[in-house]
């Protein structure tokens, strides 16, 4: 029982920090979903295909995918969540 207490709060302790971390991480995550496909966005691929960047410049956030993918993954997360809490709220 020890080492149930011990693993048990040591998952508790490590999901609130990333909890913690995730929540914060929310305003950048609805910057980057407004930002995703706008004007700006499609200003700066052309930019990029043009060759008008820095070559040592990270594009990320220019493809298509990686926007996509994070915002889908924070929906089931969210999702995922959301779940587990009404679940385990019915104990």
């Amino acid at each position: 029982m020890e080492l149930r207490l011990n693993q048990v709060s040591a998952a508790v302790q490590g999901l609130s920090a990333a909890l913690d971390t995730y929540l914060a991480a929310q305003k950048d995550l609805a910057a980057l979903d407004k930002y995703y496909g706008s004007p700006t966005w499609r200003a700066d691929l052309k930019a990029d295909e043009e060759g008008r960047l820095p070559a040592g410049l990270k594009r990320g956030v220019l493809s298509e995918d990686a926007v996509w993918n994070l915002l889908s993954d924070s929906r089931e997360l969210n999702v995922r969540l959301a779940k587990s809490a009404s679940k385990l709220t019915q104990k």
